[in-house]
C-alpha cells in the first residue's frame, strides 16, 4: 500500500470506530493520523517501524497499524469492524455533510442501512425530525446522494427524461431540423438508463461537442432525412423485439419500408398493428400487433384518483388541508390519505387517538371541498408474522387500508411470500403497497413469490400497488400482464409525501404503460363514485 491507500485505510478506521462509538480519543488520533498522510509528503514507505514512530501525529500504535497495512495490506481491526458493520451503512461514509455519528444515527435510530435507503427517508421526510438534522441538513443530504448516482453510470429515468428532452430541443435548433427523437430504451420509458440515445436526420454528419452542455452518456446517431421513421424504428426497439420480428420472418425484407414516412407504416408493411414504443420489449406485443389486439394504453388522463399518500399527520411535509387542495386543483376527484401506522415509529406512526383527529379533521375538509372526496386510509405495516397493525375495531374505522411492508426486508422467500400472503387474506387489506420493497439502484425487492402473490390478490379481490415512485416503480411493470390476466387491479399511486409528489404519477404511468396497463384493469381509473361504492361494499361485507 502506498501513503494515500494507507491515510484511506486509517480513516475509514476511524470513522468506523466513531460509528461504533469507540473511545474517541482514538478516534480523533486516528483521523489526524490519516489527514496528516494524506496531506503530508512524508514517504513512509522507505521509512523504520522506529522512524514511523516518531513522526509527528502518529506514535507507537498507529506506527504499528501502518506496518501492518504495509506487510499484509490489511488491518485486522477495521476488517472486524467491517463485518459487523452492513456494507451500505459504510457506503454512507462517503457522502457529503454527514459525519460518523450522523450516520450511526440513521442506522440505530432509522434502520437506515443504504444510501439508497437514505435517499427514500429524504423523500419521505423522514430526517427532519431526527436530532441534529432538520430540514437543510436534509436537503444537502438529498443533493449529496443524487449527484453520485448521476455519476454512478446508470440512471433513473425520471432523472434523465427532462434532460433528453432538453437535448432533443438543443439538437433541433443546432441541426435546424425537427427531426429529431429519443430512441432506445429512454423512447421505450425504460426505469432504468445507461444511457440517452438521440436520432438527428441531417445532411451534417459531424457530431457536437456534448460534454458541456450535456454531462452524462450520450449517443447520438445521425441519419439522412428520408430514412428519419426507417432508423427511428431500428433503434426503439430491444434487442429482443428485433429478434422476435426477424424470428417471424417480419424483417427479411429491410428495403421494403427504407424510405417509409412513419413507423405506422413500418408496421402496416409487415402487416401489424402500430406498436407503441414502450411495448417494445420483446414479450408478446408481436402476438398483439399480429392480432390487432394491442392494448389502449392507460394514460394519465385516465386517473381519476390518487390514493396512498402522507400528510404531516406522520411523516409528510404538507397539511392534510394542503394535499387535498392540491389534488384537487390538479383536477383529481378524490384523494386517498394514507398515513403511516402506529408501528411505523420511525416515521411518526399514528397511534388510535390521532387516526380518531385524522378522520374527523377528513368529515370536516370533505364538507368544504365537496364534490372532492377524501377517502380514509391508513398505510398499515404488515407485521412479521402477516398481520395488519391496529385492532380490528380501529382498522373498520378506514374507508381502505394500503398494507405494506417497511420492516425485517431479510426474509428468505418462502418467509416473505407466506407473510405477504397472510396480509392479502386479511379481509381488511384493499391495496397490496410495494410489494418487493424495492428502491431502483440502491436496494432490491425482497424475494417473493409474484404468482403465488397476484393469485391471492386474486382470490381475496386485493389490488396490488403499481408505486409511482421513481425510486420504487413496484409491482415491476413486467408483472402486469400477469395481474390482468387473474383480474389483480393495478393502483398507480404516489405514495407522495409532499405536494409536488403528485407528479410521480407521470412515472407511474409510463412504466403501467410498459405493462400493458390499460383504463378497464387501473383501479384508480374508477370515479368517485365508482371507488366509494367499491370501498362501502367491502367494508360492509366485513
Amino acid at each position: 500500500m502506498n501513503r494515500q491507500e494507507i491515510a484511506k485505510t486509517l480513516k475509514l478506521t476511524a470513522q468506523l470506530m466513531e460509528v461504533h462509538n469507540e473511545n474517541p480519543f482514538k478516534v480523533k488520533s486516528l483521523a489526524n493520523a490519516a489527514y496528516r498522510l494524506a496531506k503530508s509528503g512524508i514517504d513512509i514507505e522507505q521509512m523504520s517501524l522506529e522512524e514511523l514512530e516518531k513522526v509527528e501525529g502518529i506514535g507507537k500504535s498507529i506506527a504499528q497499524k501502518i506496518n501492518e497495512l504495509q506487510v499484509s495490506n490489511e488491518l485486522k481491526e477495521l476488517k472486524q469492524m467491517l463485518s459487523i458493520t452492513p456494507s451500505g451503512v459504510v457506503d454512507m461514509l462517503e457522502i457529503k455533510g454527514i459525519g460518523p455519528k450522523k450516520v450511526a444515527q440513521l442506522w440505530k435510530e432509522l434502520e437506515v442501512e443504504s444510501v439508497g435507503e437514505l435517499l427514500y427517508a429524504c423523500h419521505e421526510n423522514r430526517l427532519v425530525d431526527l436530532k441534529g438534522f432538520g430540514s437543510k441538513t436534509q436537503d444537502q443530504v438529498k443533493k449529496a446522494i443524487e449527484f453520485s448516482m448521476i455519476n454512478a453510470g446508470k440512471f433513473l429515468y425520471a432523472h434523465m427524461e427532462e434532460k433528453g428532452l432538453g437535448l432533443v430541443e438543443w439538437l433541433k435548433k443546432k441541426y435546424a431540423t425537427d427531426l429529431v427523437s429519443l430512441t432506445g430504451e429512454v423512447r421505450r420509458k425504460s426505469e432504468v438508463l445507461e444511457k440517452l440515445e438521440v436520432l438527428v436526420a441531417s445532411s451534417d454528419t459531424l457530431l457536437p461537442e456534448l460534454e458541456e452542455q450535456f454531462p452524462f452518456p450520450v449517443d447520438i446517431t445521425i441519419c439522412k432525412p428520408e430514412e428519419f421513421s426507417a432508423k427511428l424504428f431500428e433503434t426503439t426497439g430491444s434487442k429482443q423485439h428485433l429478434s422476435m420480428l426477424t424470428e417471424a420472418g417480419y424483417l427479411t425484407d429491410k428495403s421494403a419500408f427504407q424510405q417509409a414516412t412513419s413507423e405506422e407504416a413500418i408496421y402496416r408493411s409487415m402487416g401489424l398493428a402500430f406498436i407503441p414504443p414502450e411495448l417494445r420489449e420483446g414479450l408478446q406485443e408481436i402476438n398483439w400487433a399480429k392480432e390487432n389486439e394491442i392494448p389502449s394504453l392507460i394514460k394519465l388522463s385516465d386517473l381519476k384518483g390518487i390514493l396512498h399518500n402522507h400528510s404531516t399527520y406522520s411523516d409528510g411535509f404538507n397539511s392534510l388541508r394542503e394535499m387535498a387542495e392540491y389534488a384537487k386543483q390538479l383536477g383529481y376527484e378524490y384523494l386517498g390519505i394514507c398515513d403511516h401506522s402506529q408501528s411505523a415509529f420511525y416515521a411518526n406512526g399514528l397511534k388510535p387517538s390521532r387516526v380518531i383527529e385524522q378522520q374527523n379533521e377528513i368529515d370536516q375538509l370533505n364538507k368544504e371541498l365537496a364534490p372532492f372526496k377524501i377517502f380514509k386510509g391508513i398505510e398499515s405495516d404488515i407485521l412479521n408474522d402477516g398481520s395488519l397493525d391496529y385492532t380490528e375495531e380501529m382498522l373498520k374505522s378506514f374507508d381502505f387500508i394500503v398494507a405494506s411492508v417497511h420492516s425485517n426486508l431479510k426474509m428468505d422467500k418462502e418467509k416473505a411470500t407466506s407473510r405477504l400472503l397472510k396480509a392479502i387474506e386479511n379481509p381488511y387489506t384493499t391495496i397490496l403497497g410495494h410489494p418487493t420493497g424495492r428502491l431502483l439502484l440502491s436496494r432490491a425487492g425482497y424475494p417473493i413469490d409474484h404468482k403465488k402473490i397476484i393469485d391471492a390478490c386474486a382470490a381475496h379481490h386485493v389490488a396490488i400497488e403499481l408505486n409511482a415512485n421513481p425510486y420504487r416503480l413496484d409491482i415491476d411493470w413486467r408483472w402486469i400482464q400477469y395481474c390482468i390476466e387473474k383480474g389483480v387491479p393495478v393502483s398507480i399511486n404516489p405514495d407522495a409525501h409532499h405536494k409536488q409528489g403528485y407528479l410521480d404519477m407521470h412515472y407511474g404511468v409510463c412504466v403501467a404503460r410498459k405493462g400493458g396497463l390499460t383504463k378497464e384493469t387501473c383501479f384508480n381509473a374508477l370515479s368517485r363514485d365508482e371507488i366509494g361504492t367499491y370501498f362501502n361494499n367491502r367494508r360492509d361485507k366485513n
